[in-house]
C-alpha cells in the first residue's frame, strides 16, 4: 500500500476510535432516554426485550453499564504501549463475564455476584506473566543485566569445564600409557 491509503486507513480508524470514546458518555446513560415500562424497543432495526429485567430501561441500564467500559478497556488494551498492558486483561475480564451474565439473566439469579471466581481464576494467570515481564525489564534495563549475556557465557562455562575433563581423561590416559611401556 502507498503511504498515502495507510495514512487514511490509520485516518479513519483512530477517528472511529475517538469518536466511540467521545460518545461514550452518551451511551453510558442512554437508558435515561428509553420509554419507561416499555417491554421492547427497536432501533435501526434492532429489537432490544426486557429480558426478565422488568422493562427495556432496566435491561439497557444493565447491558451499557458493562458494554461502554468494556470496550473503553479494549481501546485501552489494543493502544496501550506499556509493559504492564497485560494487566488490564484483569478489569476486562471482569466486565466480559458481567456483561454475559446481564445478556443471559434470568429472574432467579442476582447479577454481579459470582463472576469474582471466574475473574480470580483470570488473575491467577495473568498477574504471573505481568511478573514475569517486569522482573526481564527491570533485571535488564534498570539492572543492566543481560539475561541472553549471561546464559551465552554459562553456556561458555560449561564448554570449558566439559574440554578441562576431557584434557584431565587423556592426561590420565597418557600416564597408563606411559606406565604400560
Amino acid at each position: 500500500m502507498s503511504k498515502k491509503s495507510t495514512f487514511k486507513k490509520r485516518f479513519i480508524i483512530e477517528g472511529a476510535i475517538a469518536l466511540f470514546i467521545a460518545i461514550s458518555p452518551l451511551l453510558f446513560y442512554s437508558y435515561k432516554y428509553l420509554p419507561q415500562e416499555a417491554t421492547s424497543w427497536t432501533f435501526l432495526g434492532i429489537t432490544l426485550t426486557e429480558n426478565n429485567f422488568g422493562d427495556v430501561s432496566t435491561a439497557v441500564y444493565y447491558y451499557f453499564n458493562k458494554f461502554v467500559p468494556l470496550l473503553l478497556l479494549v481501546i485501552w488494551f489494543v493502544t496501550s504501549k506499556s509493559w504492564w498492558y497485560h494487566a488490564i486483561l484483569i478489569p476486562l475480564s471482569m466486565y466480559s463475564f458481567q456483561l454475559f451474565t446481564a445478556l443471559n439473566y434470568s429472574n432467579s439469579e442476582r447479577i454481579d455476584e459470582n463472576e469474582i471466581l471466574y475473574v480470580i481464576a483470570v488473575t491467577m494467570v495473568i498477574v504471573p506473566v505481568v511478573y514475569f515481564i517486569r522482573v526481564k525489564l527491570v533485571d535488564k534495563h534498570v539492572h543492566g543485566i543481560d539475561l541472553e549475556a549471561m546464559d551465552t557465557e554459562l553456556q561458555i562455562l560449561k564448554e570449558k569445564e566439559e574440554l578441562r575433563k576431557e584434557r584431565e581423561k587423556l592426561e590420565q590416559r597418557q600416564k597408563t600409557a606411559s606406565k604400560k611401556m
